[in-house]
């Protein structure tokens, strides 16, 4: 009989939640626009369990144009308005207002020759914090890192990109390894990147 593999206990039993964990959580990620999707779908998961916002991301997707930044920019009040009425999302308008500007703010980014993926990669001098935490309570929930990318972030016009979320996007793309130790993943995402 076979042993199922050790993973981190916040994803529990939930296939959507456990196939998250096992093939997206923590594995490094470059690329602009999912950088950007997943830094929505943190600022829309505040105040909600994460499993919310997965249960939810086909229709985010669906309702924000594959996360194209330079679409979701040029939304209206009709827009808003249509977002606001889809419950495929979370209907709430400082979110869905914050991921609008959001939209904007990183084409603002690009305008002057940065990047969210560059931002982000550079505090790190381009590969992950590997953490070594044995128990989820370990784990913060910031860290000064976190702080100085919110800050780096909301002086570039970015919202809902307080550190709390700044630093669960920050596990989510890979940028620091928070799988537990005896997680099988912690081990498979333990080396360098190139």
């Amino acid at each position: 009989m076979s042993r199922l593999p050790v993973r981190c206990t916040w994803c529990g039993h939930d296939p959507l939640y456990v196939a998250y964990h096992d093939t997206e959580w923590g594995v490094p990620v470059r690329d602009e626009q999912a950088l950007f999707e997943r830094l929505v779908l943190e600022g829309a998961q505040a105040g909600l369990a994460w499993i919310t916002i997965l249960r939810k991301r086909e229709g985010y997707r669906a309702a924000f144009d594959g996360f194209d930044a330079e679409r979701i920019a040029r939304y209206d009040d009709e827009d808003r308005a249509r977002l606001l009425a889809d419950a495929a999302i979370v209907r709430n308008r400082l979110k869905v207002d914050a991921a609008i500007g959001n939209a904007r703010a990183l084409l603002a980014l690009h305008e002057h020759g940065e990047t969210l993926s560059g931002l982000l990669w550079d505090s790190v001098d381009g590969q992950p914090v590997i953490n070594h935490w044995r128990h989820m309570t370990d784990c913060p929930s910031s860290t000064p890192l976190s702080d100085q990318l919110s800050k780096r972030l909301a002086e570039r016009g970015f919202r809902f990109v307080g550190s709390t979320i700044v630093y669960a996007w920050m596990q989510s793309v890979g940028v620091v390894n928070d799988h537990l130790v005896d997680c099988f993943r912690h081990r498979e995402l333990v080396r360098p990147i190139a």
